[in-house]
């Protein structure tokens, strides 16, 4: 198990390198080998988005998941995954990716913003400017935007109203 924990670091730090391309030759390596860690294949997609082979990286996020991931990768990967369903334009598919990972990592403002994504592609522009805008107010420091936090937080969900 050393020569895994060694080898999957020597993966992470070329990724966090830059080294996009070596670090998936190990990880692809690693999986072929360890078939049945999450991690590893949780690390493989990564690395598969990384380099623009979205297609290629789904059946590793999937088989990640399904495999069981700790939480902290769990997250990584339910955003990695429906992310990437949605580049590849199965928005339905995404959305109940993203449905999940809201559910189980309500504070994660990164997967609800990738959703807000997906339901731009749903045509559910209201509810995507809707997650938006609250994520906006909850984590801006800007004052201009603070100032008016109640104000935006008030027609975030009445973007359609006309006022008379």
């Amino acid at each position: 198990m050393k020569r895994l924990e060694k080898e999957l670091d020597i993966a992470i730090n070329l990724r966090k390198s830059g080294n996009h391309k070596e670090s998936n030759e190990l990880l692809m390596k690693l999986v072929q080998e360890y078939a049945e860690n999450a991690s590893i294949n949780y690390q493989c997609a990564w690395s598969l988005d990384l380099l623009g082979e979205e297609a290629k990286a789904v059946s590793f996020y999937e088989n990640a998941i399904k495999l069981g991931l700790s939480s902290n990768e769990l997250e990584g990967a339910l955003l990695g995954l429906g992310s990437t369903y949605r580049t590849l334009g199965e928005y339905e598919k995404s959305k109940r990716i993203f449905q999940k990972g809201i559910e189980s990592f309500p504070n994660n403002r990164a997967i609800q913003t990738f959703y807000s994504m997906t339901l731009y592609n749903l045509n559910e522009h209201s509810k995507a400017m809707e997650l938006l805008l609250k994520c906006l107010i909850d984590t801006t420091k800007d004052d201009n935007i603070l100032n008016y936090k109640k104000a935006i937080d008030f027609y975030s969900i009445k973007l359609d109203e006309i006022w008379e």
